[in-house]
């Protein structure tokens, strides 16, 4: 049925010609436009679909009950619900909307009317140090919005934390315990809110994401411009790059792993009227969620079982796809883990759920399937678990995943790939790199097929655990037994290459299948190496945010101009000063918040840093500044040649 090549050359010139179509196609269609989205997605889906027919027809052996037999079944089994959950991911990708014309047009109307509705602003804490909860506080504060309450949900009942509210104006709630987490906290708060403020809208947020000043000025007209809408959710954006891109010095050059998400996948879904929120920057109507009980808290996942719960009532989660919130990504690789860990459990509870979308009346089919979609993306973890391990067991254990050679693969399986990759590249604005999405995918394929597999036996009745932040990140760290994982596939992988070529019963001629598994134990190898690489953590410092404005120095007794190039709470970078020494008194004057003591911390050609000793007024003007406005630190977009120069400093030179 599949023809193999007959030579070298037939195949290789037919995959180049797939590559310079591609290519082309990337070039001249426009990702904006539906009609090239679902040209490239048909394209990209004709490869995998051709793909997974041969793979199905003539890569399994005669099935018989031996290891021989069922592994390679096992292994095509997962690798279809992987090419499945593509292939859905494509359809929905063929959709897009942008809502921010939609929200000027809301804000208008809301303006015209003379009328803001009253909003209650949630900050959900959980034992965060201070310096991460206030500035959520702070930035709420000074939301550009006249009725507005500040309630700050703590949840471990901290004194200083109430001193903290009554001192800068915010309302500081507690209960008793804390009984059903996040989603028993929201529901305590809107309990006691209900009888002071009683606002209709209420804005949630994480302890540390800090709302944009205009944050209810973009969404609260457009939430209340459609009495179907009850949740405008907007995507989050984070300050500090999470421990991937950290610990392979790739920040200015890959993207978190939650931007295609976010940027790509949420204004896809909300084409399709699935889009669901993401527990933090959202607004939502009170009367919503009077109608639902309050928040849903039968699966940790709170906020997806929110937004499916609303929908089945026949109310919609719509998606604002604008940087309106910053906050703080995970930064160690174990909370990275963890965070992860705890969305997939959240999510197969939600699919358990007896009133949720797999198993109750009043969902459509459409939005069935989308998240059915969601619950493929976690059941495609253990896949990238068996990629990692397949070529060790070909070569120490004789079990090949799929018997093919490596002629067949270049004609059918290198379209395949070299079409997702460039469709995803092409669809994600430069969001994804081979072999860095891969690491990303194995930093926690192992944890969360561990959480698939514990779920088949007790999906419900776990405690939620709490994402750490904050903290000294001053000192390396290193995570052992994660590293051991990986260390030993990449060894592994490394050891199966030489030997084929050293065994004893090695052939004197390597065959077809075995040139196949080389290639294969080689990428599986890299993959395994970077992802080692993450389980080093370097030191964090603390991050400077980008910045271009004027200000002044003082300078033995006379005020010199300079620009500002970088600022953070406690220093700044700036240009046009000159012939000072580190350890040098030299104030430095900024808009709104006057002269801030400095001292000058390190000297180069063309900057000078030095470190701030602000007043705690001027750091809280600061926090505002920095915390409140639309800055960060990480690119949007990936660059292949940067990346790689960061992982080859970080693999050979180590930082």
């Amino acid at each position: 049925m599949f023809p193999t090549a007959s030579n070298d050359a037939s195949v290789l010139s037919t995959d180049v010609g797939v590559l310079l179509g591609l290519l082309v196609m990337a070039r001249l269609l426009d990702p904006a436009r539906m009609r090239d989205r679902v040209l490239f997605g048909a394209t990209a889906a004709s490869f995998l679909v051709v793909y997974t027919l041969w793979r199905w027809h003539d890569t399994l052996p005669a099935f018989d009950l031996t290891l021989q037999a069922v592994w390679p079944r096992l292994f095509i089994t997962l690798e279809i619900i992987t090419i499945l959950y593509t292939l859905m991911s494509m359809l929905i990708l063929t959709r897009s909307v942008d809502r921010s014309a939609q929200a000027d047009a809301a804000h208008r109307a809301l303006m015209e009317k003379g009328q803001q509705p009253a909003v209650d602003v949630f900050i959900c804490t959980y034992d965060e140090p201070k310096e991460i909860v206030e500035r959520s506080i702070l930035a709420a504060l000074a939301l550009d919005y006249v009725d507005k309450t500040i309630w700050v949900l703590d949840d471990t009942r901290r004194d200083w934390l109430r001193a903290f509210c009554d001192e800068v104006g915010a309302r500081h709630l507690t209960r008793p315990d804390n009984k059903g987490a996040k989603a028993g906290n929201l529901n305590n708060a809107l309990a006691a809110t209900a009888q002071q403020s009683n606002a209709p809208v209420i804005l949630v947020l994480d302890a540390d994401f800090a709302p944009r000043r205009d944050f209810l000025q973009r969404t609260v007209g457009l939430l209340l411009s459609e009495p179907d809408i009850a949740v405008v959710q907007t995507p989050q954006f984070y300050y500090n790059p999470d421990p991937i891109q950290h610990n392979l010095l790739a920040s200015g050059h890959w993207v978190d792993d939650q931007r295609f998400f976010f940027d790509v996948f949420q204004p896809a879904k909300d084409a399709w009227g699935c889009a669901f929120c993401v527990g933090t920057s959202f607004v939502v109507r009170r009367e919503r969620l009077a109608e639902t009980g309050g928040f849903p808290h039968a699966a940790i996942s709170e906020d997806l079982n929110l937004t499916y719960t609303l929908l089945k009532r026949g109310h919609r989660t719509v998606w604002l796809n604008e940087p309106l919130s910053f906050g703080l990504s995970a930064e160690g690789v174990p909370e990275y883990i963890t965070q992860r860990a705890r969305w997939c459990l959240g999510t197969i509870q939600v699919a358990l759920l007896r009133d949720g979308p797999m198993r109750s009346r009043g969902y459509s089919f459409t939005q069935r399937w989308q998240f059915l979609h969601g619950v493929l993306n976690w059941l495609c973890k253990p896949f990238m678990v068996l990629l990692l391990i397949a070529p060790p067991v070909y070569w120490f254990g004789g079990l090949p995943a799929f018997e093919a050679d490596y002629l067949s693969f270049l004609r059918y399986g290198v379209p395949a790939l070299l079409g997702t990759i460039i469709y995803m590249g092409w669809i994600s604005r430069s969001k994804t790199l081979p072999l860095f999405m891969e690491a990303t995918h194995a930093v926690t394929c192992f944890a969360v097929t561990a959480t698939l597999i514990s779920a088949m036996v007790r999906p419900f009745g776990r405690p939620f655990k709490v994402t750490d932040k904050g903290g000294d990140r001053s000192q390396p760290r290193v995570h052992g037994k994660l590293a051991a994982i990986f260390g030993l596939i990449a060894a592994s992988s490394a050891a199966a290459i030489v030997w084929a070529f050293v065994s004893p019963s090695a052939a004197s001629e390597i065959s077809s299948i075995d040139y196949f598994n080389l290639l294969w134990a080689g990428i599986a190898m890299l993959i395994a190496f970077i992802a080692f690489l993450v389980c080093f953590e370097l030191p964090r410092a603390e991050d400077l945010f980008p910045s271009d404005e004027a200000a002044w120095l003082a300078h033995q007794g006379q005020v010199v101009p300079c620009r500002i190039d970088a600022l953070s709470l406690s220093s700044v970078r700036v240009t046009g000063s000159r012939h000072c020494r580190p350890g040098s008194a030299m104030p430095l004057h900024l808009d709104d918040l006057g002269w801030i003591d400095a001292t000058v911390d390190a000297v180069s050609k063309t900057t000078t840093h030095l470190r701030l000793q602000p007043t705690e007024a001027q750091r809280r003007q600061l926090v505002i500044r920095l915390f409140s406005s639309s800055c960060g630190v990480i690119t949007g977009r990936a660059r292949l040649r940067g990346a790689l120069a960061g992982l080859a400093r970080r693999g050979f030179v180590g930082r």
